[in-house]
């Protein structure tokens, strides 16, 4: 089982770090917000422990990113903050379970190994707009012509823009949502993204607005010109 391990508290990281290892776990760890939506994006998961109270970025704000990426890996929340309001917002957000410091390295196992049985960790859906199919499991794009294993980046960046056709989404927005924070706002990530997923869907299929950013169009929308006609 791999596991990501979310806490600014080295000494902390150390510690539990061991143990997980010595309980047979593979752990990736992060001391600060940004560095955790990176490992998130790129790597899977089978269980993630995340603090709150994080540098860079917080740990509210990692979580629901996680889930408006439609990722349903199972978060434990770890944190000092033990009011029941904060535990409320942390289960509100996406988190599966919440347990506050100090606490057990015991029970902290027993947690983890509970929300690993739970059958609702991956879900069995299939996201559909026009003749597009994207499987939310496999991360797998059906279009009319083919079938097409996505990266986890172009998974996020599908996903997106097929839940909200014809919104126009602005290069800032979609660097925000689908890759590395540190990307500079200059940078041609998000083009080079575009690129490959107008390969599968089909040029027309995502418009570009100077200035404005990006929308993804449904077939119907579109005229024998490639101009885009209203929804």
């Amino acid at each position: 089982m791999k596991l990501l391990l979310v806490e600014d508290e080295l000494w902390l990281v150390n510690h539990l770090q061991t143990q997980l290892e010595q309980a047979d776990f593979v752990v990736d760890t992060a001391t600060d917000g940004d560095q955790a939506s990176y490992l998130i994006q790129e790597y899977d998961y089978d269980i993630i422990i995340l603090d709150l109270g994080l540098p860079k970025k917080p740990g509210l704000t990692v979580l629901s990113e996680i889930r408006d990426m439609g990722n349903t890996t199972p978060v434990l929340i770890l944190t000092a903050r033990n009011s029941w309001q904060e535990r409320v917002e942390g289960l509100k957000k996406g988190a599966d379970d919440y347990l506050g410091k100090p606490f057990h390295f015991e029970e902290l196992l027993a947690r983890i190994e509970v929300l690993l049985k739970r059958p609702h960790n991956r879900i069995d859906d299939t996201l559909q707009a026009g003749p597009f199919q994207l499987d939310l499991n496999t991360r797998e794009l059906k279009t009319p012509e083919a079938s097409h294993a996505l990266t986890k980046t172009e998974f996020g960046l599908a996903r997106l823009l097929m839940s909200h056709p014809n919104k126009v989404f602005a290069k800032d927005t979609l660097l925000q949502q689908v890759t590395d924070q540190h990307y500079d706002r200059e940078s041609n990530v998000i083009e080079v993204y575009i690129s490959k997923l107008r390969h599968y869907f089909g040029k027309p299929s995502i418009e570009t607005l100077r200035g404005q950013g990006y929308r993804f169009v449904l077939p119907e929308n579109i005229t024998s010109d490639n101009k885009v006609s209203a929804p």
